[in-house]
């Protein structure tokens, strides 16, 4: 699902060279050189329609937290993508740039909804990636509880076991199944449907913080969850509002954001 947390990038063609300049989060720690990942995705772009500028200037503001479990690399990825089709004369919201996009991210989920907005389903057919985008009901109001702390995909990623019993995968098929409703059509069954035995609990010594918070929530009747690798926890309280009685020990280390979902998807203006 697409939130409206956006990271803005300004790209112009230049004479010569590469310049970066980053502000935001991670502006003291990404590079700022041809290894900055919305420079690497600008020209995976427009290598693959054959467009090869000489130079290029980008400044890049960043406002999705890094390493939360928010899909920043994905933000950052689809900027650069679709920066590269505009540049070239392409659509950024085409199937092709979300091949591009997907290719980088080694999966479709994430890119889908930064590129389409609103609600995707995403999958992969060989070395295809497709996506189906669906409208999220009007009364859902997600809340973002986000710590200070970071992840590494990677290593939360490496906790999850190789199987998981059969039980448990039919009863993450079917929650699966629901959420797609709840959230399109019925969100009172979002306390059920996000119930999850897949990966949450496999990952909790990683982030044991944002485990209790799920659970405090989740026992106040708030349909909670790990937002992707974690730390953050993405919640959905009724008109967007949590409970007032909420432990205080549980929230403690959290920030409160209240978010929009974001139902359009990566836009690109011309200063032409």
């Amino acid at each position: 699902m697409a939130l409206g947390l956006y990271d803005t990038v300004d790209v112009r063609l230049a004479d010569r060279g590469l310049t970066v300049t980053a502000t935001g989060h991670g502006a003291d720690t990404v590079p700022t050189d041809d290894t900055h990942l919305v420079v690497c995705a600008l020209r995976a772009a427009t290598d693959r329609l054959g467009f090869r500028p000489t130079g290029l200037a980008l400044t890049c503001d960043n406002a999705v937290p890094h390493a939360r479990g928010l899909g920043s690399s994905a933000a950052a990825v689809v900027a650069g993508v679709a920066a590269g089709f505009a540049l070239a004369g392409h659509s950024p919201r085409s199937d092709r740039a979300l091949q591009v996009a997907a290719e980088l991210e080694g999966h479709a989920d994430n890119a889908a909804a930064s590129l389409y907005g609103g609600l995707v389903i995403a999958w992969r057919d060989g070395d295809d990636y497709h996506a189906v985008r669906l409208e999220p009901h009007p009364d859902l109001r997600p809340v973002l509880l986000v710590p200070a702390e970071e992840s590494a995909t990677k290593t939360t990623r490496g906790l999850l076991p190789d199987k998981v019993p059969h039980v448990d995968a039919a009863f993450a098929a079917g929650r699966s199944a629901l959420a797609v409703h709840a959230l399109t059509h019925e969100p009172g069954l979002l306390l059920a449907a996000t119930a999850d035995r897949l990966h949450q609990h496999y990952r909790e010594p990683a982030w044991p913080a944002t485990f209790r918070l799920v659970d405090t929530l989740r026992a106040a009747g708030v349909p909670a969850m790990v937002s992707g690798a974690g730390p953050t926890v993405l919640a959905f309280p009724t008109n967007g509002r949590l409970p007032d009685h909420l432990d205080p020990v549980s929230m403690s280390g959290f920030s409160v954001v209240p978010l929009a979902i974001d139902r359009t998807g990566v836009l690109v203006e011309s200063l032409d």
